[in-house]
């Protein structure tokens, strides 16, 4: 009989997340299957073989609990796998149940792999991505009328037809690219999983990165929005205060705002993992994000800001419903002032980088400071700079309201 054991392997790099995978042993020949489920070393109880489940911060809590489940449901299959194949009789591998474990529940439609895939990303935590997958093929659904469209026929002329329809819909260019990458990606997974073979599908519709709509303020349409004077509208009030506590912490990001908690702040330093890299950053308290603080406090909520209210509802569902009001509300405050741009939560990030350079603050600093870490060059040359040198980049900003 089989034997299934699941081991973590920990990276080379002690701050970074190990993986998981699965160990088959049969007949003294030894399998692996790679799960894709990351979690750091102090995560994971070798001796049971179990995630711990850590209580410090709320979305790893919740990203822990799924990558359990998954686990578990993924355990549950292999176990399902070598029970049948005993049940048959005869002999079988361990490369057999590897083979069938990753053998694909597949009725050859292109829509139908996509939504599997978004449940397994939806199954070991990658809720953005999730969410981002089912944003675009709700998209390619309505050109298709719902229709699926068998894996071999997603073909060249599909997508050039598509990008027609979404133009044609009156979609921006840089969108349409959005939407071809994103397809783009499911299809190459699909590829991957061997279930279709490589066409090339999208190498003649838009893929890249046209020039956007500049989306960055200067300091003095920074300071007309904090003086305006809102206190008949408490919840154009509340937008400009996110907007600006934003901008005070270095363009935090709303979601990363969302999740803030007292605990969080410490000694006059404030401390949090950006929700879409998991990089640290450290920003030094100045008296402006007190005073939003104050203004909105509430001795029963942990959180420090306004965003998350009830502990008993769907946490993600009000950040999200939070962040479209606000939007909705800084496109009027916007309005308001005769901006030629549509104010969102995303300019008070754009303009504190773009205020910072004008300044002659450091390229390399203003990326710290923004916790930018997509490109491996420059997160071992930001590996060096005195976190003091962004903590006065942050003061000289908010030093010119």
């Amino acid at each position: 009989m089989a034997t299934v054991k699941v081991k973590f392997r920990a990276s080379s790099n002690s701050d970074k997340e190990g993986t998981l995978y699965f160990q088959i042993i049969h007949n003294r020949i030894t399998r692996q299957i790679h799960t894709g489920y990351k979690l750091f070393q102090y995560e994971w109880e070798t001796e049971q073989s179990e995630i711990i489940l850590s209580g410090s911060d709320t979305l790893r809590h919740d990203y822990l609990i799924s990558l359990k489940e998954a686990l578990a449901a993924d355990t549950l299959k292999l176990k399902g796998i070598i029970a049948k194949l005993e049940k048959v009789g005869g002999t079988y591998t361990a490369e057999k149940i590897v083979e069938q474990f990753h053998a694909p529940e597949n009725d050859g439609g292109f829509i139908s792999f996509a939504l599997r895939l978004i449940d397994q990303l939806k199954q070991i935590g990658k809720i953005r991505t999730a969410d981002t997958y089912t944003t675009v093929l709700n998209s390619f659904k309505r050109f298709r009328n719902k229709l699926d469209v068998l894996l071999e026929d997603v073909v060249s002329n599909l997508m050039i037809e598509y990008e027609s329809w979404l133009k044609e819909n009156g979609i921006c260019k840089n969108t349409i690219s959005f939407y071809m990458r994103n397809l783009r990606a499911i299809y190459n997974q699909a590829v991957e999983k061997e279930l279709v073979t490589q066409r090339f599908p999208f190498k003649h519709v838009y893929t890249g990165i046209d020039k956007t709509v500049k989306r960055a303020v200067p300091i003095k349409v920074i300071k007309q929005i904090k003086e305006l004077d809102l206190t008949l509208f408490p919840m154009l009030d509340y937008a400009r205060d996110l907007f600006m506590f934003s901008f005070y912490t270095r363009g935090m990001s709303f979601i990363d705002m969302a999740y803030l908690k007292e605990k969080d702040l410490q000694n006059g330093i404030l401390s949090y993992r950006r929700h879409k890299t998991n990089q640290q950053l450290f920003i030094k308290w100045e008296r402006p994000m007190q005073t939003i603080i104050d203004k909105y406090y509430t001795a029963d909520n942990p959180y420090l800001l306004p965003i998350i209210k009830d502990m008993n509802i769907d946490k993600r569902r009000q950040y999200k419903n939070a962040a479209h009001l606000v939007n909705n509300k800084l496109k009027k405050i916007g309005e308001l002032l005769g901006l030629n741009i549509s104010l969102t939560s995303y300019v008070a990030r754009h303009s504190w980088a773009s205020i910072a350079k004008s300044k002659n603050i450091s390229i390399s600093t203003i990326s710290e400071a923004m916790g930018h870490d997509s490109e491996t060059t420059t997160r071992i040359y930001l590996a060096s700079l005195d976190t003091s040198s962004v903590d006065k980049a942050n003061s000289i900003v908010l030093n010119l309201l």
